[in-house]
């Protein structure tokens, strides 16, 4: 590997290109390949076999498009496949998901209840859970499927009437009450993050894992010297099922235009 190799990140669809976006802006000399799975969208409703299969096969489409650095941009993805694929693809590049640096950021600070909000995928491996308690076996963790939010955000029905009132029947439960914390575990959250903090208030500190996924990419290519002084090409977005809409509503989550290519891996 060398530094002037792209990194690669996908996700089943859109969400994905939150953390592609701040991937961006935190490292602009880098060059990005995305691949967003939409033929099989939403990751959250499936097995999770079905799951390993497909991010096999989309690692092996950025793996030949010469990535150093894969992320899997989709906490289902990262819950189901990670350990999969860094087996499967031992030594030939590096893996970054987004469910480790995210409990990191939480498990740093002193709480006694966190909540976990993600889909049935990712609340069905019992990751968070798992991974909070090992940090601290102490700890109150609630943690709840939200599978209304994700088709909700892709049809663009947020900071609306529409979104408030699913977001105030999700996190107004009993589970989440005498929370300090709230884990936003899936990548299409941080576009309901104000929305869901106006709900919580200052008591509970939200974290979603845009950031904290940046800071791991920049300091695990510092460590491999694999950072990048000055890209050369345009980044590239790939889907796997292409519709005019979809290519709309990428301006949501990337906050600019990017031209979206057709790319069927599955044929």
């Amino acid at each position: 590997m060398n530094n002037k190799q792209p990194i690669g990140i996908f996700d089943s669809g859109i969400g994905g290109l939150t953390v592609a976006n701040a991937i961006t802006k935190h490292l602009p000399n880098e060059e990005i390949i995305y691949f967003g799975d939409t033929a099989h969208l939403p990751y959250g409703e499936k097995s999770a076999d079905a799951i390993r299969y497909y991010c096999i096969t989309i690692a092996k489409f950025l793996l030949e498009k010469n990535c150093k650095m894969i992320v899997i941009a989709c906490n289902s993805a990262s819950s189901a496949a990670y350990d999969v694929l860094v087996d499967f693809f031992k030594g030939q590049v590096l893996f970054v998901n987004v469910v480790d640096p995210l409990i990191e950021a939480a498990a740093a600070q002193n709480y006694r209840k966190v909540g976990v909000i993600a889909t049935k995928a990712t609340i069905n491996t019992g990751i968070y859970r798992r991974k909070l308690l090992e940090k601290k076996s102490t700890l109150d963790v609630a943690s709840l499927a939200t599978p209304l939010l994700v088709p909700m955000i892709e049809e663009g029905y947020f900071q609306n009437n529409i979104s408030r009132a699913i977001i105030e029947d999700y996190l107004g439960r009993k589970e989440f009450e005498g929370m300090n914390a709230l884990l936003l575990a899936c990548t299409h959250y941080p576009l309901i993050r104000k929305e869901i903090e106006a709900f919580l208030g200052d008591k509970v500190r939200v974290f979603d894992s845009i950031d904290v996924v940046s800071q791991l990419v920049e300091q695990l290519l510092t460590e491999h010297q694999l950072l990048n002084d000055k890209r050369e090409n345009a980044h590239q977005f790939f889907v796997s099922d292409y519709t005019r809409s979809f290519e709309e509503t990428t301006k949501i989550f990337y906050e600019e235009d990017i031209d979206l290519k057709h790319c069927s891996i599955w044929t």
